[in-house]
């Protein structure tokens, strides 16, 4: 089965983007496919390299850079809402002329058509959080 993902809520403030994690590593684990995962709302903070969690906390930002390197998954920041929050890549830091860039790495900025195609292309669409 080929599975989209939906997260809408950030790393720390709820349990969504834990369970995520932990859906994609059993679906991948089960031999389906995850075509895309989609970052949204708070969601998008999960793709922050700016987060520095306690020695004895997971980091979450970590964890899923390391499993879409792993897995060639396709990690994409809806670019509203990262803009909202503060979140940008190299190439939006150029175009608004700011001077840091703070995304993870193995994610991507892009727009809420990357989540119509994965509703599309997928065979379910799982959503995260509110």
């Amino acid at each position: 089965m080929k599975f989209g993902i939906v997260i809408n809520e950030g790393p720390y403030t709820h349990q969504s983007s834990d369970s995520a994690l932990q859906f994609v590593k059993a679906a991948l684990g089960k031999g389906h496919e995850i075509f895309r995962i989609f970052f949204y709302h708070d969601g998008v903070n999960n793709g922050t390299d700016l987060g520095v969690p306690p020695q004895d906390d997971r980091n979450l930002a970590k964890e899923w850079s390391e499993l879409a390197e792993k897995h060639g998954l396709d990690l994409v920041v809806c670019i509203a809402a990262a803009q909202r929050r503060g979140m940008l890549d190299a190439d939006e830091m150029k175009r608004h002329g700011k001077n840091a860039s703070n995304l993870s790495k193995g994610f991507r900025i892009s727009g809420l058509g990357q989540l119509i195609e994965a509703g599309i292309q997928a065979d379910r669409l799982v959503t995260f959080g509110d």
